[in-house]
């Protein structure tokens, strides 16, 4: 990845401290790296854009 990824937190989060950020920029790389807000040097997950794509499906037809 040459891109640096630019991360946002949803605008459904609260300042509770307790959220991710995600960087949906490189999906075009295959990948959307996810990171605990808390610790913004730490380490990011990369998750396979497709994977990311059906979790937020899912949890969108999702109560909960």
């Amino acid at each position: 990845m040459t891109e640096s990824p630019r991360w946002f937190k949803s605008s459904y989060s609260s300042n509770g401290g307790a959220c991710i950020e995600i960087a949906t920029n490189l999906t075009s790389c295959g990948v959307v790296p996810v990171r605990d807000s808390k610790n913004p040097t730490g380490p990011a997950l990369k998750i396979d854009a497709s994977a990311w794509s059906d979790f937020v499906a899912f949890v969108r037809t999702t109560d909960i």
